[in-house]
């Protein structure tokens, strides 16, 4: 029975070495070399890696791109949690606001920045018209609020995604959990507090570790939004890798900085599964 297993496993295996491993090796490689994507690269041995060490913009991009993260994991896990939770319901008309909320997730990221960059222009955008909140009507002009730009950008984009995997999960739990909490007196709090959140602990998991992945990666948001800007206070490492990269000639460095975020990302991935014990779990069913 071994074999079949295997056999059926080789076409998943080898596309991901083909387009995960084999890329990332070549990522590693280029690194360790110096190369404007035109000539023939030259080695340079750990040159690119030391610059990097030293190279404040880097420290600084490293830190926002965490800083942003954490805010998107703080911010929409417990949006999705109550959403989905509300969505697993059979509250009246739920099926038609559902489908009225999660239209963010049929866009694309481009469409959805670019959407948001025109609706928040200091000069014909929202705050243009209402100074009296938003003040001068620049909220890409200082740190404090472009970070809130982009954060609030990213929430309203994919808070849907991980509401459905919460209102999944949620339906998943069995109904004679709740039907024997109601038995005992439990209202709707007890009932969510004590049954509801322990049984989506899966769920949230994984929702995490999406959340951390996508938060350390993403890229076009702050390319059509900020450009990095004002100066380099929105600079996230995957921006200053693009920066590096496409605009500097740098693929080295540029190829240092994506070997950093692939070790970040898998660290804290790593962190988030251990401190939850979900390596631990043995059933993948939800509610059981």
């Amino acid at each position: 029975m071994g074999r079949p297993g295997f056999a059926w496993a080789i076409p998943a295996t080898l596309f991901f070495g083909l387009f995960a491993i084999v890329p990332l090796v070549l990522v590693a490689v280029l690194s360790f070399t110096r190369w404007d994507g035109l000539s023939s690269p030259e080695f340079v041995g750990l040159a690119n890696w030391s610059a990097l060490l030293d190279d404040p913009i880097m420290i600084k991009s490293l830190w926002l791109s965490l800083l942003l993260t954490m805010l998107g994991v703080v911010i929409q896990t417990p949006l999705s949690i109550l959403l989905g939770v509300w969505a697993a319901g059979h509250q009246r008309n739920r099926a038609v606001l559902s489908v009225i909320y999660f239209i963010p997730l049929l866009l694309s990221a481009t469409a959805v920045s670019v959407l948001w960059r025109a609706l928040l222009d200091p000069n014909f955008g929202i705050p243009a018209e209402v100074r009296w909140l938003f003040g001068s009507g620049n909220l890409f002009g200082s740190q404090a609020t472009a970070v809130g730009v982009l954060v609030f950008v990213s929430t309203w984009q994919f808070t849907p995604f991980h509401t459905l995997i919460y209102q999944g999960a949620a339906r998943a739990i069995p109904r004679v959990l709740y039907q024997a909490a109601e038995i005992d007196g439990a209202k709707t709090v007890r009932q969510f507090l004590h049954i509801t959140l322990p049984q989506l602990r899966n769920a949230m998991i994984t929702s995490m570790i999406l959340m951390v992945v996508g938060g350390l990666t993403t890229f076009d948001t702050v390319l059509i939004m900020t450009q990095g800007g004002p100066g380099t206070d929105t600079m996230i490492s995957a921006y200053y890798m693009y920066e590096k990269g496409f605009r500097n000639f740098e693929f080295g460095a540029a190829s240092a900085i994506a070997l950093v975020l692939v070790v970040v990302a898998t660290l804290v991935s790593l962190v988030v599964v251990r401190a939850s014990g979900y390596d631990k779990m043995r059933s993948t069913m939800e509610g059981m």
